[in-house]
């Protein structure tokens, strides 16, 4: 097993550089992959100083989302460095050997996984959704709007049984922040859809992935820790315009993997415009922050 890092910058040279610190001698990584996304700020150019025997730099030319960056890497680790697994890690995240170890395990005892992660912990070091089913309709549309997806987390979410005294479980999706995969894999089932610029990546490799009989995972018995879409929030300070991507992107995801009729598409749009609505009225009257 050769297991490579990816990790995507987007405007964000301090904490790509701050993780590529973070990883670079990990005995258990054979390459660390920084992907720079076309930033227009001439991040990408500073990671030049970065290279090194482990550290490889890939400059992109054009910014064509998450998905792509990623997929970039992940394909250039596999055909250009001979890895077989690669861990997929926003600049903001932080996680020990310990972790990557475990879910190098995962896949060797389990030929069947595609993709895994750890429980994933916030700053304060609480837990935050880090897996989630593949849901219908209408719980992935419950799951778009900020105070639905807090009002029924109980319901579109894992309920603790299935969770509770495991060490890891079967997942639909798994949170796109750090997870590994497996390279073969991930280009067998076309890794990413790069048509979708942001948010909603994870539904979508979860599908493909079960699609092609591969199984995604979610380890109980180790985590790594998340800054919240640092990254995600210096490119989009209006929460509005941030929540106009997730709604593209899931409108895309409804058609494309759900194949929505057009009554449901109707719905949506409609659900979207109360959600847009709401967010608006309590982001500049009530001034809550997201």
């Amino acid at each position: 097993m050769k297991i490579g890092c990816v990790v995507l910058n987007y405007n964000d040279y301090e904490n790509t550089a701050a993780q590529t610190e973070r990883i670079r001698d990990f005995s258990c990584l054979d390459a660390v992959i920084l992907v720079d996304n076309a930033s227009p700020d001439g991040s990408g150019e500073r990671l030049k100083s970065l290279k090194g025997d482990k550290v490889k730099v890939l400059l992109l030319g054009e910014n064509k989302g998450y998905g792509a960056g990623n997929n970039a890497g992940v394909r250039y680790g596999c055909r250009e460095l001979g890895l077989t697994h690669i861990i997929i890690a926003n600049p903001d995240t932080y996680f020990d050997e310990a972790c990557v170890r475990m879910l190098g395990k995962a896949f060797e005892t389990h030929p069947e996984i595609g993709a895994a992660a750890a429980l994933m912990k916030d700053s304060s070091n609480g837990s935050q959704a880090a897996s989630w089913p593949l849901r219908s309709f209408m719980g992935e549309l419950l799951n778009t709007g900020p105070v639905c997806r807090r009002l029924f987390r109980k319901k579109i979410n894992y309920p603790p049984e299935y969770l509770n005294g495991k060490k890891a479980v079967y997942a639909g999706a798994v949170h796109g922040s750090m997870l590994m995969v497996d390279g073969k894999k991930m280009m067998e089932c076309g890794g990413y859809d790069e048509r979708v610029f942001l948010y909603g990546e994870e539904n979508i490799l979860g599908q493909r992935m079960k699609a092609h009989g591969f199984r995604t995972v979610q380890l109980l018995n180790v985590s790594y820790r998340h800054e919240n879409s640092a990254s995600i929030s210096r490119s989009y300070e209006s929460y509005l315009k941030r929540q106009k991507l997730r709604h593209d992107s899931t409108m895309f995801y409804f058609k494309e993997y759900l194949h929505i009729s057009r009554l449901q598409e109707l719905a949506a749009r409609a659900f979207f415009a109360v959600v847009m609505g709401e967010i608006w009225f309590c982001s500049r009257v009530l001034k809550m922050k997201w």
